[in-house]
């Protein structure tokens, strides 16, 4: 039996999963995939920081988007869990700000650090020569330290104003976590104004870093054409597509949702969309990293070889 026991204060998250056996099958599946994620991200972790081959600007920008995952995953799946076992589906106004910030913030954080791997590849390829001084360490550490705060402002403003409105009308919120414009529907005042900078927040951190990268890999295709070598052209084409992959599973479900006026969204498909850029898409990066990467496969030969050799 369900507990629905909250203060004045509390929200209630209705979830993703119905009370039937096929809720209890999408439960498993979802756990699942969390600790795949787990595993997965962990290990590209560890990967990158055991292997000197692997310490480049690529591989150190891909062991930040691992770093983000495994938090952003860890920030919903927990609370969406432990709300379907143990059937208390409450949560604070506080607990709701936290999750909403740490989901936005690691949720901008990703979408601008997506930007600095598509220009990474971009020089990497289109400027071979520069790639030394364009990539250095020095720009590797602005470009994810800028990822971290402008993410942290955008969450800040975002929260803050959630957690100042007035709140009148049901407290159940029809989603598996605290997100914003889920929450809006609940107020007793008009949101107008803040709808419309959650349509300027998603041009600016989804639709023109997804707009940028996709010219960028329109300019790095165009370079690959014309490489002489096939081997290279190749192992060019293998990590861009590998990218574009992870690109456009987190950007396009992501802007979609956001873009959509309150008028046309449905709670049921933003619970299916935010699936994807959720959960799915950090199960998903490092297995397509390293399933698609000669190198991060090489490594981890070899970390698996050194693991052998002291067990002997």
């Amino acid at each position: 039996m369900e507990n629905y026991t909250y203060t004045s204060t509390d929200f209630i998250l209705l979830g993703l999963f119905p009370p039937s056996r096929t809720g209890l099958f999408l439960f498993i599946l979802i756990i699942l995939i969390f600790l795949m994620a787990l595993f997965g991200n962990l290990s590209m972790i560890l990967l990158i920081f055991l292997d000197t081959r692997l310490h480049t600007p690529m591989y150190f920008l891909l062991s930040q988007l691992s770093l983000i995952d495994l938090n952003y995953i860890s920030t919903i799946v927990p609370k969406m869990a432990s709300n379907f076992v143990f059937g208390n589906k409450s949560i604070s106004l506080i607990g709701c700000g936290i999750q909403s910030f740490f989901f936005l913030t690691l949720g901008g954080a990703e979408a601008l650090l997506l930007v600095s791997m598509a220009y990474d590849r971009y020089v990497a390829i289109c400027f071979p020569l520069h790639y030394p001084i364009r990539m250095s360490k020095k720009v590797c550490v602005l470009m994810i330290t800028g990822s971290w705060v402008m993410g942290s402002i955008n969450s800040c403003a975002h929260t803050v104003y959630a957690l100042r409105i007035p709140y009148c009308r049901s407290r159940s919120i029809n989603h598996f976590f605290c997100d914003v414009p889920a929450m809006l529907t609940l107020a007793c005042m008009d949101t107008w104004v803040y709808e419309y900078t959650v349509f300027v927040s998603t041009i600016l951190f989804l639709v023109l870093p997804f707009v940028g990268i996709a010219c960028s890999y329109g300019r790095v295709l165009l370079a690959i054409c014309h490489m002489h070598s096939t081997e290279g052209r190749k192992k060019a084409y293998s990590t861009c597509s590998t990218h574009l992959t992870v690109v456009t599973f987190y950007y396009v479900p992501f802007a979609y949702t956001y873009l959509r006026p309150r008028s046309l969204r449905s709670p049921t498909e933003d619970k299916v969309l935010a699936v994807f850029y959720t959960i799915l898409t950090p199960m998903l990066n490092p297995i397509i990293y390293s399933l698609r990467n000669k190198e991060v496969m090489g490594a981890l030969r070899r970390v698996f070889q050194i693991i052998c050799y002291l067990k002997t």
